[in-house]
This record gives C-alpha cells, structure tokens and sequence, in this order.
C-alpha cells in the first residue's frame, strides 16, 4: 500500500516515537522496548494551518509517515526524516537526544522538552492523537498483531490516514499502486520485515 514515488512531507512537521505492545516488566521509558512483544515506531505528520468558521487560527494534521525501527538513535531518526520528509522542513520534537544536530541537519529544528510524559500531547498534539489512534485501530479492529507483521499494518493505517478525507480517491489508489508491483509469494509474505 506504499507509493515508492509519494512526495515527502512539507511544511511544519511533529516526529515522534511510540512504542506498540504489551508491558516489559521492571523497565521504564524507552527502556521497554527491550520487552519481547515491544516494537518502537517513529513517526512524522505535517501540521496543516487553517482558520475556523468562527476566524479562529488553528492546526490540523495532514499527510502521515510511520516506521518500525529498532532505536529512536541519531542515525536511525536521521534516515526517517531523509527518506520522509523534505529538506528545509520545519521539524517540532520532544527533548530526546535522538534528535540532535546531525539528525535535523538540513530541517529548521524546534525542540520543546516536554519534562512529563503526562505532557507529551500538548507539545506535539497532532502526532500523539495520531499514535492513540494507531494503538485503538490495532487493539480494537485486529485485537493486536505480531511484530513481524506490524509494518504492514503501519503501512496500511498511513494510506487509510492520508485518504481519509477521500475513500473513492482511496480505492483508485490502491488499484493504481497494486498494479505497479509484482506478485509476492506466501512465503515472502510470511517473513518479517527488516527494520532499521
């Protein structure tokens, strides 16, 4: 269900990551995603301005991008953002050190130390909604999935996310896209994704 030629997102852009699966006994914070039925996710959602009925400025989120990933490091958030997003964005993130110079190289970089977990929804609202909605999808409509097979599922609930707004568009898009890849077997199907 991806476009190898969908354009990057634009614009003022929330990264962050999430963690999708069970608890992890004894550890905390990113730590947990060291539990066996843990998968880290990044993800990247353009913030859409746009002014009310009533004149009133507000944010809206746009076109999304998600990816498991084994460590939210400096390298591994560098070759998201290169891949997702275009260069000259504006990047808003939390503290973490993962996004450090190198990794926003290029991106007009804002950072907002969110200090409490409790928090982390008001400084980047669009991408945390986006996460909360992905884990009710996952746990409600699949009742969970292997992680081996979470890409796939990452991968649909992006097309469903960025077609919303247009479900006749979202059909014709799938047609146009299932028709540019080649047959893959049960086999290949099967495997788990290499993530990185």
């Amino acid at each position: 269900m991806v476009n190898e030629n969908r354009a990057p997102l634009d614009g003022l852009i929330e990264a962050d990551e999430t963690i999708i699966g069970g608890p992890a006994k004894g550890m905390k914070g990113r730590g947990v995603t060291q539990g066996v039925h843990n998968s880290l996710v990044i993800g990247a959602v353009e913030v859409m301005p746009y002014v009310d009925k009533k004149g009133v400025g507000k944010e809206r989120a746009g076109r999304l991008r998600l990816d498991l990933i084994d460590h939210a490091d400096e390298k591994t958030i560098r070759e998201f953002l290169k891949i997702n997003v275009a260069a000259g964005a504006s990047v808003r993130t939390d503290g973490w050190r993962g996004y450090s110079r190198t990794a926003l190289s290029g991106y007009k970089h804002t950072a907002q130390v969110q200090g409490s977990p409790e928090h982390a929804h008001q400084l980047a609202p669009h991408i945390h909604r986006v996460f909360s909605n992905l884990k009710t999808w996952l746990q409600g409509t699949h009742h969970g999935v292997e992680a081996k097979y979470l890409q796939g599922y990452l991968d649909e609930f992006v097309f469903r996310f960025n077609r919303r707004q247009t479900p006749m568009a979202a059909f014709q898009t799938l047609f146009g896209i299932a028709v540019t890849k080649k047959p893959i077997s049960l086999v290949k199907l099967r495997e788990p994704e290499s993530t990185g």
